[in-house]
């Protein structure tokens, strides 16, 4: 027996040699969970070390594939991150995003009910999760403060996609699963149920633990648990706010024609508020995600010897490789170092931001003295700070016109300072200006709205000499909508000359018609 541990701790060595293992963080019932430290960038991950004998026993297979297949698919800042999986004859090592600080239930536990600022910032991360999964064709079935991991931060990260099912249009799912306190009543009562709206009934069990520090339905007798849950019988603490208070039974409607969907949670009031700029807009899908490559990270992973072209195609086609792993590590981990994630700061300065602007229309920046040198997260994360960073200058505009009508404007605008973009979403982009190269008309249709404007794709970028250029300005611009039914265009600076991109704003206010 000792034998073969230790031809099994040899073997280990072997299939992770990407990585330097440290301590045991946790032992679960068919594996164990190690911190480990990725040895060519430095990074820690979490590796699942499942061992398949254990799994077979306890007919786990299908639920460790399910949840490894759905993790693969996930880029989103608030779903925990798989990075590879290395499938040795005795284990499956799964080596995922490291998350320190525990689960939101033990959060939850320690704290009691929390403050609703702190309990609004949690459910938004969460909804957004869920959207996110539920826009992947994923229901998750088994949403509850165990399976919500917090990061360093206090970010949600969501995990165990083992009881998760993959939708498909026109078919109901069956299965009773999830826990019983957080279980919708079709889910207990064995009804056929399409899926998202079993996640909404979770997610409001979710926020009233959070701002109550107990569950609306809670019993020892496991019959009462399900009848409290069938009729919907839950009382509301008189200290939650009126907001609250609306949005609770909005979602733990009995009836699941009636209850509230994503989308309206989303426009709730309650839920709009101190909302930050990264969760404002629905995330692209997974398929949007792999096409957007970060110039600068990709470079740094070819300095340390990949091929750029195979790196490219990889990174593209979704292949799980040593290059890939480098690039996501590097990738994510330079959106956390920052203190936290965009949030309210953010979203103070939108809602004062005409108030705040000076006559050029162009906010002041903070102190500092080193520039910025990076892009949005296509995860969906915002502009994130590192430090020591100055804050981008950023020009913000409101508008009550029609968001095509006032993108329609801004592209003219931007053709005409032969300004190239490239288009994220429909109402985001990457923007590039170099002074004094002209001719970046060329394949302009009428309507620059539905097009590209002569931007390169992320390889060529990288190969072009003029792009090094010290004068290049690169910006981004999005356009989303406020809480008084405006239009908020956004500009922000993120590589060149502070002083070249405030000539640009004043050029670019100066042949706007509509705004």
């Amino acid at each position: 027996m000792d034998g073969q541990s230790s031809r099994g701790g040899a073997g280990v060595d072997v299939y992770l040699q990407n990585y330097n293992l440290g301590k045991t963080l946790g032992i679960g019932s068919f594996g164990k969970v190690k911190i480990a430290e990725h040895k060519l960038t430095g990074h820690k991950v979490a590796i699942k070390i499942l061992n398949r004998r254990k799994i077979k026993n306890m007919e786990m297979e299908e639920k460790v594939r399910r949840e490894i297949k759905i993790l693969r698919l996930f880029m989103h800042p608030h779903i925990i991150r798989l990075y590879e999986v290395i499938e040795t004859p005795s284990d499956i090592y799964v080596v995922m995003e490291y998350v320190k600080s525990g689960e939101l239930f033990d959060y939850i536990v320690e704290k009691g009910r929390l403050q609703e600022d702190e309990a609004r910032t949690f459910f938004q991360q969460i909804i957004s999760g869920v959207e996110y999964c539920h826009r992947n064709m994923v229901v998750h079935r088994d949403l509850k403060p165990e399976n919500l991991l917090l990061d360093s931060h206090h970010n949600v990260k969501i995990a165990d996609f083992g009881l998760s099912n993959i939708m498909r249009d026109g078919h109901f799912l069956k299965t009773s699963c999830g826990s019983p306190n957080y279980a919708a009543p079709e889910v207990i009562s064995g009804k056929l149920y399409a899926g998202p709206e079993v996640d909404v009934w979770s997610c409001g069990v979710i926020l009233y633990a959070l701002l109550c520090g107990t569950l609306p339905f809670d019993d020892e007798n496991i019959p009462n648990l399900f009848k409290k849950i069938k009729g919907g019988i839950y009382t509301l603490p008189s200290h939650l706010s009126p907001g609250a208070r609306d949005l609770i039974p909005k979602m733990l409607v009995v009836d699941p024609m009636k209850r509230i969907a994503i989308p309206d949670i989303r426009q709730h009031s309650w839920f709009q508020a101190h909302l930050p700029r990264y969760l404002a807009v629905p995330p692209p899908d997974t398929m949007q995600q792999a096409k957007k490559i970060d110039e600068e990270i990709l470079l740094e992973v070819i300095r340390m010897g990949f091929d750029k072209n195979q790196l490219i195609e990889s990174l593209r086609n979704r292949l799980q490789n040593e290059g890939t792993v480098a690039y996501y590590l590097l990738f994510d981990n330079r959106f956390r170092t920052s203190n936290g994630y965009l949030g309210d700061e953010f979203q103070e300065m939108m809602d004062n931001n005409v108030n705040r602007m000076s006559p050029s229309g162009v906010t002041s920046p903070a102190s500092g003295n080193r520039p910025y040198h990076g892009y949005a997260d296509y995860q969906g994360v915002g502009l994130r700070q590192q430090f020591p960073v100055e804050r981008k200058w950023a020009l913000g505009l409101q508008s009550r016109a029609h968001p095509r009508e006032i993108m329609t404007e801004v592209l003219k605008a931007l053709q005409e300072l032969n300004v190239c973009w490239k288009k994220i979403g429909h109402y985001n982009m990457k923007c590039r200006w170099i002074p004094g190269i002209l001719g970046q008309h060329e394949g302009m249709v009428n309507n620059p709205a539905d097009n590209d404007h002569y931007f390169a794709n992320e390889s060529s970028i990288i190969e072009n000499d003029a792009l090094r250029s010290p004068n290049v300005v690169k910006f981004e611009l999005q356009l989303y909508k406020t809480r008084e039914e405006k239009y908020l265009l956004d500009l922000q600076r993120v590589v060149g000359p502070q002083m070249l991109f405030l000539e640009l704003c004043a050029a670019f206010l100066a042949q706007l018609r509509v705004l």
